[in-house]
């Protein structure tokens, strides 16, 4: 009895053709699996928060404040580290995810990538920056002014043979106000982390939605997508980004949304130019012609086939949107009230002869952080795409 009737359902799966598929039902209804699930609650837990931190929070005050130790954990959110957990929440779950998911994958991609030795060695620089960026505020404690501590010197440094150097309460020195310098580079390094990916992030998205909706329809839309964006190409990308600050306010917010809606136009074309290509592909015919819609074809087989172009694009475009925003900050146009790598070196420029660690070490993890970045994108770009290998 189960016999037939496992045959009988057989029978009736194998006389339902490819065009007698429900496009606008299996459309309209997306298969629930845990990875969706935990992106909603995950993403939507986020925004909630967001949401109810920006209506009723004091942000004058800490969401919470425990001491462990030496170290303090106490996170008071603005809307930038609300965008910056959501935009980690958002690689994680659409970018390591599917790597764990997919081992064989993973496991190729990694014996591709290995082989360029810098760029693994910027990995772990860079995985190591991240944890600082993450976790090293709680740790270190934040910068604050103490002016009888002005240009003490790194613990390894004295100004004159035979004098006391530094100490450790302050290992690379202070600044002329008295911030610590370790404190300072470890904010530096969360603004550089949050400008870099939340502007990755950015690019991914309006790089992804423009090329292959040009690409795709062509035509009319093409062209007016086209054009838009060679007239964004057509303004020099610094002075824009510079302008847009001037008009709007350099708060680090509205800094890294100018950055990422100024920069994303080359990856565009980039992605617009990939697309265009996998137009022409039998799959994309056949979706057509079965009545798949519009939204199906592009983001279920136009995006996945250009993914690795906008990921090693973005990847590359992070050192300059970190460069952007240090730039910014060293000419006086970044944030005030945030210490980061550029206004810490316009801070010490001036004493590079008496006191010369205020520029020197966040200048060098700078310098070290988009080289790195710069060296990983190289190698993404060889290891995900086989035409670069």
């Amino acid at each position: 009895m189960s016999t037939e009737t496992h045959g009988d359902q057989n029978d009736v799966h194998d006389d339902i053709s490819f065009e007698d598929i429900d496009w606008e039902a299996y459309e309209g209804s997306p298969e629930l699996t845990r990875t969706r699930i935990a992106a909603v609650l995950t993403m939507g837990g986020i925004v909630v928060g967001w949401i109810l931190d920006y209506l009723y929070g004091d942000h004058r005050q800490p969401l919470v404040d425990y001491q462990f130790g030496p170290i303090e954990f106490a996170p008071n959110p603005g809307n930038v580290e609300w965008l910056f957990m959501l935009t980690i929440a958002v690689l994680v779950l659409y970018g390591i995810v599917p790597l764990y998911q997919n081992p064989r994958r993973t496991k190729h991609y990694w014996k591709e990538f290995k082989k360029n030795k810098a760029a693994v060695a910027s990995l772990i620089f860079l995985v190591f920056i991240f944890l600082v960026a993450l976790f090293g505020p709680f740790v270190v404690g934040r910068p604050e002014l103490d002016v009888t501590n002005a240009y003490q010197p790194p613990v390894f440094y004295s100004y004159l043979p035979g004098l006391e150097g530094g100490t450790w309460e302050h290992p690379l020195g202070t600044m002329q106000s008295g911030e610590d310098i370790l404190q300072v580079a470890v904010i530096g390094a969360r603004v550089s982390m949050m400008v870099g990916l939340i502007g990755c992030l950015m690019i991914v998205v309006l790089a992804s939605i423009v090329g292959t909706t040009a690409a795709y329809f062509g035509g009319l839309v093409d062209e007016v997508l086209m054009r838009f964006v060679d007239i964004m190409l057509t303004f020099p990308t610094f002075f824009l980004i510079l302008f847009v600050v001037y008009l709007y306010g350099g708060d680090l917010f509205t800094i890294i949304i100018i950055l990422g809606l100024t920069t994303w136009t080359a990856t565009s074309r980039l992605v617009r130019s990939e697309a265009l290509q996998r137009t022409e592909e039998q799959y994309i015919d056949a979706a057509k012609n079965v009545g798949a819609s519009e939204r199906w074809i592009i983001t279920r087989h136009l995006i996945p086939n250009v993914s690795n172009t906008i990921i090693t694009a973005a990847t590359l475009a992070i050192p300059s949107l970190i460069l952007y925003e240090a730039v910014l900050a060293f000419l006086g146009f970044g944030d005030p009230n945030v210490w980061s790598w550029g206004r810490v070196i316009s801070e010490g420029r001036g004493d590079l002869q008496n006191a010369w660690w205020v520029a020197t070490f966040p200048g060098v993890v700078l310098f070290l952080t988009v080289l790195a970045f710069n060296f990983l994108g190289d190698a993404l770009r060889d290891a995900l795409d086989p035409r670069h290998g």
